[in-house]
């Protein structure tokens, strides 16, 4: 992946933070790693624990953001954020999982989809 990609993405994450952030979610973690996967932000939203994938798209080339998510990935999340439930030794908390797609064809004023309980 070229840079100016990723650059788009970490912003894209960035903006997704800050609209969670002002939804009164509390960020707990960014980028959360396992093996090859990635959760993008790990948040609680009151009482819920969410795991949120970020889609950053400049255009629509390729489809809405939110349409890159296959069942691949919606597993690979899944397992990702059973883990991070093991390894922080979180039982019987609420889960959730959501997706924030941004379009990015105006850079200025980007259109953020907030879509929760997507999968």
């Amino acid at each position: 992946m070229d840079s100016s990609k990723k650059d788009m993405g970490k912003y894209g994450e960035e903006l997704a933070a800050t609209l969670l952030m002002d939804k009164g979610f509390e960020i707990i973690k960014k980028n959360y790693r396992y093996g090859k996967g990635e959760i993008d932000i790990v948040a609680n939203d009151g009482d819920t624990l969410v795991f949120i994938e970020v889609k950053t798209r400049t255009n629509l080339n390729y489809g809405e953001p939110e349409l890159a998510i296959t069942k691949n990935k919606v597993n690979q999340l899944r397992k990702i954020g059973s883990m991070y439930c093991y390894e922080n030794n979180i039982e019987n908390k609420l889960i959730r999982f959501d997706v924030i797609a941004i379009m990015m064809d105006d850079i200025t004023k980007p259109k953020i989809n907030h879509i929760e309980n997507a999968f």
